[in-house]
């Protein structure tokens, strides 16, 4: 008899964003085992914790960086860990986000942000898939049969390039094209491939630490927005629970009508810039497993 099924996710971070809310409700509304992988192990263990305490089962798988090596490795540890279950779900959740005028971006910009959004994102889906297939000693429920849901987190970007987002829009149609490839391949081997469009801002303790009490830039021509507590207003961000709750919904889909991407914006769309006085700025470590880089002049 096969364990509970596993959702395994990448890019938990600080475990206030939308993947750690991804794993708290997998582990919540289907009782899944639970695969943290991030690079912070503290941070892995604090969401591990929470969840166990909650009466789910979860379990840090800590790597160095997002190389095919690592990645490979941390697939290996989780079948040595729950060896009597399948991996049923996987979410691509980690990204290399940046904002720099086009004539400023470097070489290892771009490196940077095809080796986060496209080429670790490849080994994942790689390992994720191959797992979702391997042949199973017990076919008597839907849970313990080779297929699975393999999940992105996309961006705007994924569809728009925007000005000083070249860097960042170029490995974020990378991802969404992989997404999509992906799609049309294994859906009839019964793996639900789906890239979810997070159209706007998300509420976390990182952003609310960098725009909490600031103005709110709207980028839409002719529109001008001074409220300074925009970030407290549900129409005007998103929730990662909310957005989790998408992320449930599209792994229990029905095979008959598969979504295979989503697009989901707060109802008021609208994006913050930082002020213009920013020159350069560096969050590295801060978002769910999200390198961010801003150069803004």
């Amino acid at each position: 008899m096969e364990g509970r099924p596993i959702f395994i996710v990448a890019g938990v971070g600080t475990a206030t964003g939308t993947g750690a809310a991804a794993a708290r409700e997998f582990s919540r509304a289907l009782n899944y085992r639970i695969a943290l992988v991030a690079r912070r192990l503290k941070d892995l263990q604090n969401i591990a914790n929470e969840i166990n305490a909650a009466g789910g089962e979860a379990f840090p798988f800590p790597l160095k960086a997002y190389t095919r090596e690592e990645i490979v490795a941390v697939f290996q540890a989780v079948r040595k860990k729950w060896p009597d279950s399948r991996i049923k779900a996987a979410l691509w959740n980690a990204s290399q986000w940046s904002r720099i005028p086009f004539l400023d971006v470097k070489e290892e910009d771009i490196q940077k942000s095809v080796q986060i959004n496209i080429v670790a994102a490849f080994a994942w889906s790689q390992e994720a898939i191959k797992a979702m297939l391997e042949p199973s000693q017990n076919q008597s429920t839907s849970d313990s049969q080779p297929g699975g849901t393999l999940l992105f987190t996309g961006a705007s970007s994924s569809t728009r390039g925007a000005a000083s987002f070249a860097t960042f829009a170029a490995g974020k149609h990378g991802l969404r094209a992989l997404s999509q490839s992906l799609a049309r391949e294994f859906g009839k081997q019964g793996i639900h491939v789906a890239h979810v469009v997070i159209d706007g801002t998300i509420l976390t303790k990182t952003v609310q630490r960098m725009f909490g009490g600031k103005k709110q830039v709207v980028q839409t021509p002719g529109e001008t927005d001074d409220d300074e507590n925009w970030l407290e207003d549900p129409t005007r961000r998103l929730d990662p629970a909310s957005i989790a709750k998408a992320y449930v919904y599209l792994h229990l889909q029905d095979k008959s009508a598969w979504t295979l991407e989503l697009d989901m914006r707060p109802a008021k769309v609208s994006r913050p810039q930082l002020s213009s006085q920013v020159w350069l700025m560096s969050y590295r470590n801060t978002f769910d497993d999200l390198h961010v880089i801003l150069r803004i002049k």
